[in-house]
């Protein structure tokens, strides 16, 4: 029988290339939000897969992007944190991509500074010709001594063996980390007020998202009068205008209703246990520059 190995892979990329896709189907857990909008991903989060012969931890991380505020800066030193800590790191980019831009430029020569063994994931291959995407594996070889190239569809969990496979191939002879049952290091209070972003990412207008906060102020768990288990979660859902509060509620109330919902029904399949969900939005036109909440977002190892 082969030697244990484990060890910590970081992904790292530009906003909206599919790293938490991605994630989530090496993972074969629904571990890391993911919604059509950039900077879905706030903080790193850590995913366990745990293979015969070896415990891959991963750390995804907020996507790079020009910071405009104090919580997208702490977002992306929360990303380049993660790279002093890690074994492998995933280089994520998009086959629509025509050259090496700006963006990935800065990332490679970051990832030159750190000098780990870097694998390049191109996604998004089923919307490029064979011969665009061999071009663009070129270019990109030119600039980085990559551990190995794997063109993938995140959203295709075909591909997982592949790219596990490979990180394996890189990590040396190491102990097991967690426990083999363990997908990830959130609880379960996290993991409630990602899935309730989540939702709110998906059903709001594109002005207000990345605007929102959640915060779970009273998670209990307790027994109904038919001795079935419950969890009684109570959030609040931080808004930057007043206008975005009225979108976020809906006329009569609907869109906050449906955003609950939906993220009690993922909650339930998540937790194996009824969620009875209770929600509310307030205002806060400096949430994002509170001390205390960006603490939050800052990578701890």
């Amino acid at each position: 029988m082969s030697e244990f190995k484990s060890g910590f892979v970081s992904i790292i990329g530009r906003t909206n290339v599919g790293k938490s896709t991605l994630l989530n189907n090496l993972i074969k857990e629904d571990v890391v939000i993911t919604a059509n909008k950039p900077q879905t991903t706030r903080m790193a989060i850590r995913a366990i897969a745990n293979r015969e012969n070896s415990q891959i931890i991963f750390i995804d991380t907020p996507g790079i992007h020009k910071p405009k505020s104090k919580l997208s800066e702490t977002m992306i030193d929360t990303a380049w944190s993660t790279l002093k800590d890690v074994n492998v790191v995933l280089f994520m980019i998009e086959a629509t991509s025509k050259d090496v831009g700006k963006g990935d430029t800065y990332i490679l020569e970051k990832l030159k500074e750190i000098n780990k063994k870097t694998i390049l994931i191109i996604n998004k291959i089923d919307l490029v010709k064979k011969e665009d995407l061999l071009e663009l594996i070129d270019k990109y070889k030119e600039t980085y001594d990559f551990s190995a190239v794997i063109p993938v569809e995140a959203t295709k969990g075909k591909y997982s063996d592949v790219v596990l496979d490979e990180i394996e191939k890189n990590l040396k002879p190491g102990p097991r980390y967690y426990e083999e049952d363990e997908y990830t290091d959130q609880t379960l209070r996290q993991m409630a007020e990602e899935k309730i972003r989540e939702k709110a990412l998906r059903f709001l207008n594109d002005e207000v998202p990345h605007g929102i906060y959640v915060e779970v102020e009273s998670f209990k768990n307790r027994k109904t009068k038919q001795k079935q288990e419950i969890y009684d979660i109570e959030a609040t859902i931080y808004c930057k205008r007043e206008s975005h509060k009225g979108i976020i509620i809906g006329k009569n109330g609907v869109m906050l209703k449906k955003i609950g919902q939906y993220a009690r029904e993922d909650l339930e399949r998540n937790f194996g246990i009824k969620v009875n969900l209770k929600l509310w939005v307030k205002v806060d036109p400096k949430w994002d520059e509170n001390t205390q909440i960006l603490k939050k977002f800052k990578y701890t190892n």
